[in-house]
């Protein structure tokens, strides 16, 4: 597998998921948000740092190796790293546990993955939804995990919350991956649409997003973007 450096961030360029790991390992991804955000914010920064494979979920990540490196890497979003864990957990007989999201959604994806999945066992939680757990709330997530023992762990909390609670947590869940993927829960739900493909081919995902959601992500994309271009701007110039 292919490493690409950026800043304190190591980038897996062409990651695969084929077989279930016998250790933990831990997979989330970084997208122009997500980097401008761990500038402000330590802990969500060493989660992001201490990911064991670290996936690029974005077009402007994606410009940002080919500037700074002169590296050409293919973005993996949330929804490819969730589609190759479930085909591998099919193939192998696996289990997955989605954590995260409220009952409806996570009712709406038992449904499709016993239809599409069939061989994948599946169990789901529904935490508060509260701006912060208390450890009572997270001793019940952990206890509800580690009962099921799944095979891959699907962390649904947006960032950089999910984040954050995966590299506070992970030492004690006995799950084989764990991965931070937000937005696909409600994609592979249905209850949000993701934008069509031909717009994910043209690098516009984000641009669907946004006009999908504006009151939502306008701030994402119309500001966080623009100031990561700046920040990569800068690294060039150091270097």
């Amino acid at each position: 597998m292919r490493e690409v450096r950026l800043s304190d961030y190591t980038i897996a360029a062409d990651y695969v998921f084929d077989r279930i790991p016998e250790g933990r390992i831990t997979v989330n991804t970084i997208n122009a948000y997500s980097w401008v955000m761990a500038d402000k914010d330590p802990l969500f920064r060493k989660a992001l740092v201490e990911s064991d494979y670290l996936l690029p979920d974005g077009i402007a990540v994606v410009w940002a190796a080919r500037f700074l490196r002169g590296e050409k890497i293919n973005k993996i979003a949330g929804a490819d790293l969730h589609r190759m864990v479930l085909e591998t957990l099919n193939r192998e007989g696996g289990k997955c546990f989605y954590l995260g999201a409220s009952e409806r959604t996570l009712s709406l994806i038992r449904t499709r993955l016993s239809r599409e999945y069939p061989n994948v066992r599946v169990e789901t939680y529904s935490p508060p939804f509260k701006a912060t757990f208390s450890p009572e709330d997270n001793q019940e997530m952990i206890d509800r995990v580690n009962r099921f023992a799944p095979d891959a762990l699907f962390v649904g909390m947006t960032a950089p919350k999910q984040e954050k609670w995966i590299v506070e947590n992970h030492a004690n869940l006995n799950a084989h991956i764990t991965c931070g993927i937000g937005a696909v829960f409600d994609f592979y739900a249905g209850t949000k649409n993701r934008p069509p493909q031909w717009m994910i081919n043209l690098g516009l995902e984000w641009f669907g997003r946004l006009i999908s959601d504006p009151k939502r992500l306008w701030r994402r994309y119309i500001i966080y973007n623009p100031v990561f271009v700046w920040k990569i701007l800068k690294l060039k110039r150091r270097s």
